[in-house]
C-alpha cells in the first residue's frame, strides 16, 4: 500500500464535502470558524475547497462537483492533507467521476496524502483502498475539529495529532476510559457546553475466538456496506459500486482483520442481523482473521448487538472483539487500511505491525 508523509508545520489541509453538504449551510457556520481555528492552532493552513461549501441542495444535485474537489486536492501538490466534512448517504455517485478518470487515478498513485473521515465515508476509502493508498478511517472536520465544547475530545485529539510530523507516532490503540453521549442540541447556543459523561471500565471485550489474532486492516460503516451490497437506500448504488469493483473480491479479504461500526441511526437487532447477513453471504467471514466492532453510537443495542453476532457468524473459532472507540461513538481513534496488525484482547490493545506513514 502507498502510504501518505505526516503532515509539517504550515502544511496545507484540504476539506472537502465529498457527501453532505451541511457545512455551507447557515446553521454549521460556528463549526467552520471552531474547526479552522483548530486547524490553524496546530500549524496547519485549512484549503475550503471551491465547491466544499455550496451547501446541501447543490452538492446534493452536483457530485460531479464534489468529485472536482477531491481531484483539485489531489492535483495541488502544496496540499498535504485531505480532511471530509461530514458523511451521509450517496458518496457513491462520485465513483463514475473518479474512476473512469486516468488522471486522477493517477494523481492518487503518485501524489499520495493523508485522507481521513468515516461513516458513508467508507465509499471513498474502499476506492483509494482499490487504488493502492493507505487512508485514514477517522475524524472529520464537522464531528472532530469543530467539536463545540472547550476543545476537541482529548481521545479523539491525541489521535488526530498522529498526523502532525511533530508528536508521537501511533504505534497501539488502547482503550478510552470514558465515553461521550451524542448530543441534542448542535447549534452555535451550545457551544462551550461539554458533553455527558460516561466512565467505560470494559475495556476491548473478547466476545469468541482467540486472544490474539492478527492480519492487513480492512472495514467500515456497516450500514455504507449493507447499502453498497444491496442498493436498499439508492436503487442504482449495487449496480454502480459493482461496476467499479467497490467490494473487495472474495480473496482480497482473506486473512484481513474486518472492522465494522454502526451509524448514528442505531440500526435496531433485527436490522443489525440483516446488514450482517448481506456481508455473509459474500463469504468474508470464512476468509478473515478476525473482526474488530465499534462501539454503538450512546451504547445502543451494546448487549443485543453481541448476541446478534455470535448468532450470525456462528463459528466460535472466528474471533470477536468489540467496544472499540473509532467510528460513531465517540471519542473516535484512527484506523489505518491495510496495515498489518496485531490484537492482543489480553493486553486491552491493537498493536501495529508497520509504520502508519512514509
Amino acid at each position: 500500500m502507498l502510504k501518505p508523509s505526516r503532515l509539517k508545520q504550515g502544511d496545507k489541509v484540504a476539506i472537502v464535502s465529498l457527501s453532505s453538504g451541511m457545512l455551507g449551510e447557515e446553521f454549521c457556520q460556528h463549526n467552520l470558524k471552531i474547526g479552522e481555528k483548530r486547524l490553524k492552532d496546530f500549524g496547519l493552513t485549512p484549503v475550503f475547497m471551491p465547491n466544499t461549501l455550496k451547501g446541501i441542495t447543490y452538492l446534493q444535485e452536483h457530485p460531479e462537483a464534489r468529485a472536482t474537489d477531491l481531484k483539485a486536492a489531489f492535483a495541488d501538490e502544496t496540499i498535504k492533507g485531505i480532511i471530509c466534512s461530514i458523511g451521509g448517504d450517496d458518496t457513491y455517485r462520485l465513483l463514475p467521476y473518479l474512476m473512469e478518470d486516468q488522471e486522477f487515478i493517477h494523481l492518487v498513485k503518485n501524489n499520495p496524502k493523508i485522507f481521513t473521515g468515516f461513516s458513508d465515508t467508507t465509499i471513498n476509502h474502499l476506492m483509494f483502498y482499490q487504488l493502492g493508498l493507505s487512508t485514514y478511517y477517522g475524524p472529520a472536520f464537522i464531528t472532530d475539529l469543530a467539536e463545540i465544547s472547550t476543545d476537541m475530545l482529548p481521545y479523539s485529539k491525541k489521535h488526530f495529532e498522529i498526523f502532525l510530523e511533530n508528536s508521537e507516532l501511533l504505534t497501539e490503540i488502547v482503550p478510552s476510559n470514558l465515553w461521550y453521549e451524542e448530543r441534542t442540541d448542535f447549534s452555535a447556543a451550545a457551544i462551550g457546553q461539554e458533553r455527558i459523561i460516561y466512565w467505560d471500565e470494559k475495556g476491548f471485550e473478547l466476545l469468541q475466538g482467540k486472544a490474539s489474532f492478527e492480519g492487513k486492516l480492512l472495514g467500515g460503516c456497516l450500514d455504507s456496506f449493507y447499502d453498497i451490497l444491496t442498493s436498499s437506500h439508492y436503487s442504482d448504488e449495487r449496480t454502480i459500486c459493482e461496476k467499479y469493483n467497490l467490494f473487495p473480491e472474495l480473496s482480497e479479504w482473506r486473512n484481513k482483520i474486518l472492522f465494522l461500526e454502526t451509524s448514528e441511526e442505531k440500526p435496531a437487532p433485527n436490522q443489525f442481523e440483516k446488514y450482517l447477513l448481506a456481508l455473509k453471504e459474500q463469504g468474508i467471514f470464512e476468509v478473515i482473521s478476525g473482526i474488530i466492532l465499534g462501539k454503538p453510537q450512546d451504547e445502543t443495542y451494546y448487549q443485543e448487538y453481541k448476541k446478534v453476532l455470535m448468532k450470525v457468524i456462528a463459528n466460535p473459532d472466528l474471533s470477536i472483539l468489540y467496544n472499540l472507540n473509532f467510528g460513531h461513538a465517540t471519542p473516535r481513534c484512527i484506523l489505518p487500511y491495510g496495515i498489518y496488525t496485531r490484537v492482543d484482547a489480553t493486553a486491552n490493545k491493537l498493536i501495529f505491525e508497520e509504520e502508519l506513514f512514509d
